[in-house]
């Protein structure tokens, strides 16, 4: 039995994004006012969609002990239509979003902070709150996967979703710059256009890496145990 049940855990995880993002919401940054809002950066995107994606895990959860026992089929199909978005969600934006924001915040923040999380922001963002849309999100969402399993759709139509998710915020991207002129990212200002290309792919196939692991890490945790019944079998 699990020290502590993963209900439990999927509200207190969904409660602490509630609380990072009205904190983040109410800081009063400059960048927050200009075009985009917050939406024009990657990283309030993701907090979004882990909110989101936790809050249908806890609605899953409080529908499955609503109807458990019930002989309702219309209320199990309707379950299972839930668990099915669950099980999208996972696979094409939570998992492989958050940790591409995890692995590229952190990897630029080593080489040079200023490339992506200027020293100016420390004075309106606490490292906590930092922490906690640049580093607890990935823990998180392990855990998710470690407590239920997802069923992940076929590799091509996952590649096919994770990548049109991947053009559709470089296209708003190069349109915040459009219209305001300014790069949402300092690194962005400091390439060349043909670098730009460049980066957007190669952050493009860095987000399918993710989504292929996820993949992977999903297989090994929930086929792990039946491999090992075979084997003793």
């Amino acid at each position: 039995m699990a020290l502590i049940p993963s209900q439990v855990l999927r509200v207190a995880i969904l409660l602490s994004y509630f609380s990072i993002l009205c904190h983040y919401k109410a800081l009063d940054i400059p960048a927050h006012q200009t075009y985009g809002g917050s939406w024009k950066f990657l990283t309030f995107i993701d907090l979004v969609i882990q909110a989101v994606f936790f809050g249908l895990c806890v609605l899953i959860d409080v529908s499955s002990l609503l109807t458990k026992g019930g002989d309702s089929r219309e209320q199990e199909r309707q379950l299972r239509k839930l668990i099915g978005l669950r099980d999208w969600m996972m696979a094409v934006l939570a998992f492989p979003v958050g940790a591409f924001v995890v692995f590229t915040f952190w990897s630029l923040y080593l080489y040079d902070r200023e490339l992506v999380y200027p020293r100016l922001l420390d004075n309106f963002i606490p490292q906590w709150l930092n922490h906690g849309m640049h580093t607890t999100v990935l823990p998180f969402i392990i855990i998710e996967m470690r407590t239920t399993h997802h069923r992940y759709p076929s590799r091509s139509w996952g590649l096919a979703a994770v990548c049109c998710f991947g053009l559709g915020y470089i296209l708003w991207t190069c349109w915040v710059h459009q219209v305001t002129g300014v790069w949402v990212y300092p690194v962005l200002e400091r390439i060349a256009p043909l670098a730009r290309v460049l980066f957007f792919s190669v952050m493009t196939a860095v987000i399918c890496v993710f989504y292929v692991l996820g993949e992977i890490l999903n297989s090994y945790i929930w086929d792990q145990p039946h491999t090992e019944k075979v084997k003793g079998e």
